[in-house]
């Protein structure tokens, strides 16, 4: 999905460090090794990833600390709560708790240290030294039928580089119900503890899997009757006339069996072999015309559009929401009813005719 940028010509490093000599060069040479929107990034943006002795790494923030701890896939070696908090309360003393029970050493160091530590990032006075998360082989992952649940959904992530971006999909997922998350093996951000604090702990709670052969896995499992759906930019009129793979809004998508949301790098989009293997591709609509350079949106925000858009048909979903309808209070009008009104969109008609549209 072509959204923020590539990371191009740059190299991950073990510390997951950028090389700023590699991008200065490249572009005196005339190359943009991360793209236009990447340039405008702030270095913060790609925090070098806070590595500790003995292959550990540092998680940092309150949520992912506290998750790692409940889910324990990690060793853990020590706790570092912040000193000069006075009376630990909430979830800092369910940390502490936690901690304790497991017999994991405790240090209290300053704010200052910490800050160091974890090269200024918002930390919020908990960290803790772990072993890194990686991503399991998808072969590990349990094998459903189609037939078992009509309304699985799998998330296949092909490239994504940046950390945040990373991090921001896994939190939408999760919170939506996604039942797995596929990741390829290559040009991929691995699981850094930026990743983690990105996705507010949730991948310390999910199974996240890899694959060297992303387009052979699609092809397998569209062989067993799942469906792939790849997704792309807002198109224009030629593009979507010349398209070989159907194209359609997110909002006219029925999800009547198994399928697999595929999105794609930041700044390329899905490759030509892993779009080949989907049988349908979807696309957000945008409201109104727009001026050039504003035709796609971030991959993590289009990545929450699709996946509510498709979650939202999920059984019991309606209940769910009609339930909390009954809950407001009856004279007060309820936000569905009152909201504004969306007009529809003028390239879509109301027939069944999927529309040949590239977006994501």
């Amino acid at each position: 999905m072509a959204l923020l940028s590539a990371l191009g010509g740059a190299t991950w490093r073990r510390s997951g460090h950028l090389l700023a000599r590699h991008f200065s060069q490249a572009a005196r040479g005339g190359e943009r090794p991360g793209g236009e929107e990447l340039s405008r990034l702030r270095l913060d943006d790609l925090a070098p990833t806070p590595r500790c002795a003995g292959g550990l790494e540092l998680l940092f923030g309150l949520s992912p600390c506290l998750l790692a701890l409940r889910a324990a896939r990690r060793r853990v070696a020590r706790l570092l709560l912040q000193a000069g908090r006075s009376g630990l309360q909430g979830e800092r003393a369910e940390l502490l708790r936690a901690a304790e029970a497991r017999d994991i050493p405790v240090l209290r160091p300053r704010r200052q240290r910490l800050d160091a530590l974890c090269h200024y990032q918002v930390h919020q006075g908990v960290c803790m030294e772990v072993s890194p998360l990686r991503p399991r082989p998808w072969t590990e992952a349990e094998e459903a039928r189609p037939g078992d649940d009509p309304q699985q959904l799998w998330l296949v992530l092909e490239g994504l580089q940046d950390p945040r971006n990373l991090g921001a999909v896994l939190r939408s997922a999760y919170f939506l119900g996604v039942d797995k998350v596929i990741t390829s093996r290559r040009n991929s951000c691995p699981l850094t503890p930026v990743v983690s604090k990105a996705s507010a702990g949730a991948v310390e709670l999910m199974d996240v899997f890899s694959t060297d052969d992303l387009g052979g896995f699609l092809q397998a499992k569209a062989r067993q009757g799942w469906l792939v759906a790849g997704t792309v930019g807002c198109p224009r009129p030629e593009i979507s006339q010349s398209s070989e793979i159907p194209i359609t809004s997110c909002s006219e998508f029925l999800w009547d069996r198994p399928t697999l949301l595929v999105l794609g790098n930041e700044g390329s989009g899905l490759s030509q072999e892993v779009q080949a293997s989907c049988q349908l591709l979807l696309t957000i609509l945008p409201g109104w015309q727009l001026p050039p350079g504003l035709e796609s949106l971030n991959v993590s925000v289009a990545a929450g559009i699709l996946l509510h858009s498709i979650c939202s048909q999920r059984k019991g979903f309606s209940e769910e929401r009609k339930r909390g309808q009954l809950l407001q209070d009856p004279q007060e009008p309820s936000a569905s009813s009152e909201g504004p009104r969306v007009s529809q969109h003028p390239g879509l008609s109301s027939g069944s005719e999927k529309e040949r549209q590239q977006g994501g």
